[in-house]
């Protein structure tokens, strides 16, 4: 059998990507090393609540047409991300607004807030900062920076703040509202029944097989009109989609490029009803080893008896790990771009998604990335 198109990864890209070309009647066939679909906004039910099982997901966007996209496959609920800090027993509003501000100083106007922000900036007299520690003090000031930025950046990052680029932090946003909303997007909320319902929908109707990997699948192959894949019982793909690391696909020949990954901590609490009364606590201060507790109940409003909670553990990233976040720092860009190049020579092959193109992105920007790459073909 002749497919047209082989998608490796049944996450959001791979889904949207199957789904296009299943519309435009291609033959396509979706495969995936784990044993479930969604990747890693995957939800599984545990004590009747949908567990965010690779870290807490809320689907935001600004763009009309991609939120009307995912509204074709799920119902949307209200849900306004507004996390919390805690830091050595305070508790701060996340972003950082009037909320933060008066519970930090007591302030209770903007212009004192401002006030108090631009005389701690004045203080420090940074003009060129040089890493990352001297672009968050020139931009929000010291009180902000030690209680709510350093200590979760060093564990996100693995790395001391005087260490790290100051690129990073381009801008730190200050609003001087009382707003909890975390996002500015006009859009967002979390499908109700979960995210793998939602990726169950947009895959229907698609050929897909979970628990396996691309290398033991298929073999690639020269032939007359280029390369082709072609799996064990003969079965032959014209192109391939590929949503994994673009460096593996390679089998690292040009060197590893660099991620973050994360570890978690998950606790089913029968007899708790309500942990810690929001979806999502930000832990900044360095001494506590987790960056958040998820509270994943929150995220639906739910009302069942007992809770499930999960802690986020920032790690190193080695081979054979899962990667969550590309190390998009000068030199891995550089050796990105060495991949993209060596992959023109895969004409046969699409990279996409955060691991295939070497980017961090929304779930909003993956769709639109996914649209755009199945309207090129």
């Amino acid at each position: 059998m002749r497919y047209d198109y082989l998608v490796v990864g049944a996450g959001l890209f791979g889904a949207v990507f199957a789904r296009e070309m299943k519309q435009k009647g291609r033959k396509v066939l979706v495969i995936d090393k784990r044993q479930h679909v969604a990747g890693n906004i995957y939800t599984e039910s545990v004590m009747g609540i949908h567990v965010h099982k690779y870290g807490a997901h809320i689907f935001h966007t600004s763009d009309k047409k991609i939120w009307d996209y995912v509204n074709g496959f799920a119902q949307f609920n209200h849900y306004i991300n507004s996390p919390i800090a805690y830091y050595k027993g305070e508790l701060y509003n996340l972003p950082f607004n009037m909320n933060t501000f008066s519970r930090m100083w007591g302030v209770v106007t903007p212009a004192e807030a401002k006030a108090k922000i631009e005389e701690q900036i004045a203080q420090l007299s940074i003009t060129s900062p040089q890493n990352l520690e001297e672009q968050a003090l020139s931009l929000v000031g010291t009180d902000v920076y030690e209680k709510l930025v350093k200590g979760y950046t060093e564990k996100q990052w693995g790395r001391d703040c005087k260490e790290l680029p100051a690129f990073i932090i381009r801008r730190l946003p200050l609003r001087f509202t009382f707003d909890n909303n975390y996002f500015n997007d006009p859009y967002q909320g979390i499908p109700i029944g979960g995210y793998t319902a939602m990726v169950d929908k947009i895959l229907q109707g698609i050929e897909v097989r979970t628990g396996t990997s691309y290398r033991k699948f298929v073999t690639e192959r020269e032939t007359d009109q280029g390369i082709e894949a072609v799996d064990a019982a003969g079965n032959t793909y014209r192109k391939v989609v590929y949503t994994g690391m673009i460096d593996e696909y390679f089998d690292y020949r040009l060197g590893h490029l660099e991620y973050r990954s994360l570890k978690f901590e998950t606790q089913e609490l029968a007899d708790c009803d309500n942990y810690q009364g929001n979806a999502v606590v930000n832990y900044t201060e360095r001494e506590v080893p987790y960056t958040r507790i998820i509270e994943h109940k929150h995220f639906e409003f739910g009302t069942q008896k007992g809770t499930v909670i999960t802690r986020e553990y920032p790690a190193e990233w080695h081979e054979g790990d899962e990667p969550y976040y590309p190390m998009n720092d000068a030199h891995n860009n550089a050796l990105y771009e060495q991949y993209r190049e060596l992959a023109k020579s895969r004409p046969h092959l699409i990279f996409g998604g955060r691991l295939g193109q070497y980017k961090y992105y929304d779930m909003d920007k993956v769709i639109a990335a996914a649209l755009q790459a199945a309207e090129a073909e």
